[in-house]
């Protein structure tokens, strides 16, 4: 993490239309050394937390809203429980199940 930046975090929903978005997700994140984590649900999105510093969690945003993997069409993205924080909550890029 850059020293001195802006920490922040928020959840995500990610809707898509061909299913394999979670590896290239935490690929991503640690590409832009954000921590988190994604897990597929039954409903066929992806959802998850991303925390990092602002411009980076900002980056993220575009690419799960307009690029994602080269396998899956998004059709739509959601964000939630944006906020600024103090210090990161979690550590790594991980799945939860």
């Amino acid at each position: 993490l850059i020293e001195g930046s802006e920490l922040f975090t928020l959840g995500t929903n990610i809707f898509l239309a061909v299913y394999d978005l979670k590896q290239e997700l935490i690929s991503e994140g640690v590409r832009l050394g954000l921590v988190g984590w994604v897990k597929n649900t039954y409903g066929g999105t992806v959802v998850g937390q991303v925390q990092g510093p602002r411009d980076m969690v900002e980056e993220m945003k575009v690419w799960l809203s307009k690029e994602g993997s080269p396998s899956s069409r998004i059709t739509r993205a959601s964000f939630t429980n944006q906020r600024t924080i103090d210090k990161l909550e979690l550590s790594g890029f991980k799945t939860r199940f």
